[in-house]
């Protein structure tokens, strides 16, 4: 008797087990036929490491309408919306401990395809080759005969001091110096689709 009653326990948890894992209808981002897969989660690809990337997307450019942004640290993802319709996300690194990108309620201010930081980088000699790497201006020297190469932020978005979105490595946590990293190509997608002054929130 005990042992009948112990198979059809089994065969009642095997079931459940299967409805749980087939019970939900499948999202269409994260299948492995989706166009959202595609672009990667790391800039440039240079990187290792990185976990891949299956939160991006990005679904607006036949979306019209008032762009706006919101950036969950908890979450590490921005969100993007055209009047109010969500039309892409994105998988962040915000700033780390001691760093830690600000909360609050911003707009974009500055847009700079190019830009490179001024504060953090590395120290090159007069042929490029890095002499010290990963410095900080205002704390590190500066070994004689070099000169300081700013990080590349590409597709920077400022929204406030030094701080904004930009195309940069996502190691699967924060990591940055306080702004907010973003794949190459879901930062050139918020780039072409924001202005100075559209409203960015950060919540944490």
């Amino acid at each position: 008797m005990e042992r009948s009653f112990l198979y059809l326990l089994h065969a009642v948890l095997a079931v459940a087990l299967v409805l749980l894992v087939t019970g939900c209808g499948e999202d269409p981002r994260f299948s492995a036929n989706t166009q959202y897969l595609g672009g990667g989660g790391t800039y440039g690809g240079a990187q290792t490491g990185a976990p891949r990337d299956t939160v991006s997307y990005w679904d607006g450019d036949h979306a019209s309408g008032s762009p706006s942004i919101k950036i969950s640290l908890g979450e590490q993802r921005a969100y993007f919306y055209k009047s109010g319709v969500l039309v892409g996300v994105s998988q962040l690194s915000t700033g780390r401990e001691g760093l830690n990108t600000p909360a609050g309620n911003y707009k974009i201010i500055q847009k700079d395809k190019d830009h490179a930081s001024t504060l953090f980088g590395d120290y090159v000699d007069s042929s490029g080759k890095v002499v010290v790497a990963n410095i900080e201006i205002k704390k590190d020297p500066k070994p004689p005969g070099t000169h300081f190469q700013g990080t590349p932020m590409p597709y920077f978005m400022r929204i406030v001091s030094g701080t904004g979105l930009h195309a940069g490595y996502l190691p699967g946590y924060p990591a940055s110096h306080g702004c907010i990293r973003m794949p190459e190509f879901m930062a050139e997608n918020f780039f072409r689709s924001v202005s100075v002054g559209t409203p960015v929130t950060i919540t944490n």
